[in-house]
């Protein structure tokens, strides 16, 4: 490991080491684990290392033929390590593109390491399936989470619970849409995860639940580290949100039957949009008129009452484009 550059040590000095294509972090504490690898996936309680592997289109290209398993097992020994014992992640996003992020309170601390795209591949749980596997195999947002205490396997299953929810709070947070729905992604189609905990620490947890302090900073590492790694990889940030029109396109519908029904001067139209579709109170009166849109989806409010109180918010918009714009959307889905 002498060429590879060490750029995270956790408090129990497990060593985390950026590879250009791979995340590898080496343990120094005896260490259990679950993890949703094709590698090892599971429960295991003699796991040594786990890594997260940039996939380029070549090594795609390769993996359309071959066995991920047996591609993990031959990267493992890329890294000089024992397959047997490690366990590990894939994804198109770019190890440069990670965060690190550590949670503590008292003698308890929590290390979430994540990489992230949500570009292309963000979904919502139970949204209509891109495939249907029968018999066979088979992004991105991977974590590997370190717990410096120790849990049995039913506390790391909860530790895993926490850790998914935490997710889809920071995508939530970020308003990250659906690309098979109206809706919020809650992940995306080929999320991994792994939770780690120290079979060598004296302090014995059973609980990782929300209510429990292991919960909660599981909750906060992960939502953070999620978060950053998503403006490192595909630039979403909260600023970025902030836009009327990214917040429509969750609705998506075509945008040039929008332009061939306006009845002025499209240029001045787009000139005036770009200006105001950033501007915090239309931001925020197309967020609400989506709400709106929303409840209807989800049968909390009905059609007609709903038409009349999305009228009502848009009667406050201030930019004719913006209004425009919310009518022919709400015209057409509700």
């Amino acid at each position: 490991m002498n060429s590879n550059r060490l750029i995270f040590k956790t408090s129990l000095n497990d060593e985390v080491y950026y590879l250009k294509d791979t995340i590898f972090v080496k343990f120094n504490v005896k260490r259990n684990g679950i993890s949703t690898s094709k590698l090892n996936g599971g429960f295991s309680s003699s796991f040594t290392s786990v890594f997260n592997h940039h996939l380029s289109q070549e090594k795609i290209d390769y993996l359309e033929d071959h066995d991920l398993q047996d591609y993990l097992i031959q990267h493992c020994g890329a890294l000089n390590v024992d397959s047997s014992y490690s366990t590990g992640l894939t994804t198109l996003a770019k190890m440069e593109n990670v965060s690190i992020v550590t949670k503590s309170y008292k003698n308890l601390e929590v290390t979430a390491i994540t990489t992230a795209g949500v570009r292309t591949n963000a979904v919502r749980a139970g949204d209509p399936a891109s495939f249907y596997e029968e018999n066979g195999r088979f992004g991105t947002i991977n974590t590997i989470i370190l717990i410096n205490a120790n849990l049995g396997y039913e506390t790391l299953l909860d530790a895993f619970m926490s850790a998914t929810e935490a997710k889809t709070v920071a995508l939530n947070d970020l308003k990250i849409p659906s690309q098979y729905s109206n809706g919020y992604a809650t992940g995306t189609g080929t999320d991994g995860l792994c939770v780690f905990s120290s079979l060598e620490s004296d302090n014995l947890l059973t609980n990782a639940g929300k209510h429990s302090k292991l919960g909660e900073l599981i909750g906060q590492s992960v939502a953070e580290s999620v978060k950053k790694a998503i403006k490192k990889q595909v630039w979403i940030s909260p600023k970025s949100q902030s836009n009327a029109l990214v917040r429509l396109n969750r609705y998506t519908l075509d945008i040039n039957e929008f332009y061939d029904s306006l009845d002025c001067d499209k240029e001045e139209f787009i000139r005036v949009l770009q200006k105001d579709m950033k501007k915090q109170d239309n931001v925020a009166i197309t967020s609400s008129v989506l709400n709106i849109m929303d409840e209807v989806e989800c049968g909390l409010v009905k059609k007609e009452e709903a038409l009349d109180l999305a009228g009502k918010i848009i009667g406050n918009c201030n930019s004719s484009p913006i209004k425009k714009l919310l009518k022919y959307w709400v015209n057409y889905f509700v």
